[in-house]
């Protein structure tokens, strides 16, 4: 089975490069000329424009998007739906809202074409060498995949989480969990940088990286952050939301669930922007560290 992955940037690149090191066969198309000549360089096969793309799949097409979240996703959802022919699938892998995703695959089943939501978790090594993915859609589809999906994730990492927009639900609750954990672990260096103590950050956070009750993936990141910048001087406390922690909050008002915590590192995001605090530069940190968002500098 031929994939086309739509999307070849930092998630998209290297879920491509994973899967075809496992003998799957994939053809990429970016609109970014640069995205496809890293691409090709990488050893991904690519064609230079949709219906290229199109053209070089079989003839019952597969079709993963790695691709930024509201229009542009919502956009190509409708565009591939008009000119799939009908048991085709499209796989959103991208940070969708589970609401959009509902509505996509009833776009997708006019046409009698199939549409999944893969929510995807685990940053760009995760993507690169096995991610945690909750996929949503009808099972029966999701099962053609399910190959391709157990040899995308870690081992234990991929789950059939139900029907349509079930997977970007799962996602959008993760996303919501992580701003929480986040936000605990900023607050807690935080203290320990404005203590009477002269604690070396680093040493610090490979203690708490080696069997203690919050060892983690954060922390490990914490360890890194820390060794590149003992004190994380060169990065303005800026933290961007990217909004699935609004969309749990959102859901926790209409479901009358109390969320607290989630809520409060959602108001600190919007907060950072006005306050360059050392907990919001802890979580800048982290951002850059799991998923490659940009951090901002200070100067």
């Amino acid at each position: 089975m031929k994939i086309g992955f739509i999307g070849l940037g930092k998630m998209g690149l290297n879920m491509a490069l994973n899967v075809s090191e496992q003998g799957w066969e994939i053809i990429g198309f970016d609109a970014s000329d640069a995205a496809r000549k890293k691409a090709e360089a990488a050893g991904i096969r690519t064609a230079d424009s949709l219906t290229a793309l199109l053209q070089e799949l079989d003839e019952k097409k597969v079709i993963l998007l790695s691709t930024p979240a509201g229009k542009i996703t919502n956009q190509l959802v409708e565009e591939l739906a008009n000119v799939l022919s009908p048991d085709d699938i499209i796989i959103d892998s991208g940070n969708s809202n589970y609401k959009d995703s509902v509505h996509n695959f009833e776009v997708a089943a006019k046409q009698n074409v199939h549409f999944v939501d893969c929510g995807t978790s685990g940053g760009m090594s995760g993507a690169r060498y096995g991610a945690c993915l909750m996929v949503g859609g009808e099972k029966a589809v999701v099962e053609e995949l399910e190959s391709f999906f157990t040899d995308l994730a870690v081992e234990n990492g991929y789950l059939y989480a139900g029907k349509p927009g079930a997977g970007h639900y799962l996602k959008m609750v993760h996303n919501g969990i992580e701003y929480g954990m986040m936000q605990a672990i900023g607050e807690g260096f935080a203290i320990l940088d404005k203590s009477e103590y002269d604690f070396d950050m680093k040493n610090v956070a490979t203690c708490f990286a080696n069997g203690s009750v919050i060892r983690s993936w954060l922390i490990d990141l914490m360890v890194d952050a820390f060794d590149q910048d003992p004190n994380l001087a060169e990065i303005a406390g800026i933290i961007d939301a990217s909004g699935e922690a609004k969309w749990t909050v959102e859901e926790g008002l209409a479901l009358d669930v109390p969320l607290p915590v989630i809520a409060s590192s959602l108001y600190v995001r919007n907060s950072s922007k006005i306050d360059n605090s050392f907990s919001n530069r802890v979580v800048a940190s982290l951002r850059n560290g799991f998923g490659g968002h940009a951090v901002y500098k200070k100067g």
